[in-house]
């Protein structure tokens, strides 16, 4: 009996050895797919990440494009804007009394061009005499003392400046006074 104890007692210890080693492998394969479940998990984050971001990115794109797509054709129109200032400001008294339809056809072809800028956000940068220089909007053709203002006030405007929305086209060509002396 004793033998068929120890008989028993062996059987019972190989089958809790081999249920510990099954027990084991399935414990490790567990563990093996938690580790795998947490990298996939990891990688959908970040993918689902990265789609947010491409989604951002393309809505920022898609509003600068709106907003700024057409500056280079806003640059290259404010020659057209100089001219016809330039034509207006040269015709003296005696064109505007032999030509007024002329001069008012320019004057409404400057008006329009300032519409047709303003509809699509452009600005003009006009500066006063005595306002402050400001380099991010003004640029500074010569300086000069002048009696009776500040260092950095604009004395002369030769040319105005423009603005894309937020952004500057051109700027603004002023004359800047220096410390005056005494």
């Amino acid at each position: 009996m004793t033998e068929k104890k120890d008989e028993m007692a062996e059987d019972q210890a190989q089958l809790d050895e081999a249920l510990s080693a099954a027990l084991e492998e399935d414990f490790d394969e567990l563990e093996m797919l938690r580790a795998e479940r947490d990298e996939l998990k990891d990688r959908f984050m970040r993918a689902l990440a990265d789609a947010e971001n491409a989604r951002k990115r393309a809505d920022r794109d898609r509003r600068e494009a709106e907003n700024y797509g057409g500056s280079k054709l806003a640059r290259d129109m404010l020659p057209v804007f100089d001219a016809l200032k330039r034509a207006l400001d040269a015709a003296g008294e005696d064109v505007r009394a032999a030509a007024p339809a002329l001069i008012e056809g320019v004057e409404l072809t400057q008006r329009e061009l300032l519409n047709v800028f303003a509809r699509h956000g452009v600005k003009a940068v006009a500066p006063q005499v005595g306002d402050k220089f400001d380099p991010q909007e003004h640029e500074a053709m010569f300086e000069a003392p002048v009696p009776n203002t500040v260092a950095g006030d604009i004395i002369q405007v030769m040319e105005p400046g423009f603005m894309l929305h937020d952004r500057l086209l051109r700027p603004a060509k002023v004359g800047v006074s220096s410390t005056p002396k005494g």
